[in-house]
């Protein structure tokens, strides 16, 4: 049972991660936003199966990894939630919108930033608990491992406030930055699937 939580979280992930960038290139933001919340749900089993499997040493890496997870999911559900409800149901006012319309640079922007800090570092101590002896493992390990870079980049931005409503190009840089992290993540997705496929996790 563990493996296969894990497998179909995987699977769920890649595909979400597919329908991500899918969205973005035809500018559907409706199914972007949709997709991303299928990816927190999928990406919380897969870490749950990492943290299965990994023996006492990494317990804590272990520990520390599912709980991010859990932290990322909460973010991302509730800036994309928002978004596919309130913001596109709704008729908020100017305010409102300033800080809830994730396409405006504001607070639930910023949130989403967070979010995927978090979950940065939560792949960062996922890489801690393998236990790489096959070279797609070790890809695995390596690619989870340096994803934790992300966490930086993410928690700082938002503090420097370089993404604004009236920067010129901003759609299309946030763009271009997501579908360069959907090419990396992708890889993430599908070692892991092969990963818990060639073994049982009691």
């Amino acid at each position: 049972m563990n493996s296969a939580v894990a497998k179909i979280g995987a699977m769920i992930a890649g595909i979400s991660v597919i329908g991500f960038a899918l969205c973005m290139l035809f500018d559907f933001d409706f199914g972007s936003y949709l997709v991303c919340m299928f990816l927190a749900f999928g990406f919380v089993m897969m870490t749950a199966g990492f943290h299965a499997e990994s023996d006492k040493e990494h317990k804590a890496a272990a520990n520390t990894a599912l709980v991010l997870s859990g932290v990322y999911a909460v973010f991302i559900l509730f800036v994309y939630f928002a978004q596919t409800t309130a913001v596109r149901l709704d008729s908020l006012g100017e305010k409102a919108l300033a800080l809830l319309d994730y396409s405006r640079f504001g607070l639930f922007f910023y949130y989403d930033l967070l979010g995927y800090g978090v979950m940065s570092l939560s792949t960062f101590f996922i890489g801690l608990t393998i236990n790489a002896k096959t070279v797609p493992d070790k890809w695995l390990k390596g690619l989870l491992t340096v994803h934790g870079i992300f966490f930086v980049s993410c928690f700082i931005i938002p503090m420097l406030g370089v993404f604004r409503s009236d920067m010129t190009g901003a759609d299309r840089i946030g763009t271009l930055i997501l579908l360069v992290w959907c090419l990396y993540f992708l890889p993430v997705c599908i070692l892991s699937y092969f990963h818990f496929a060639k073994k049982a996790i009691d």
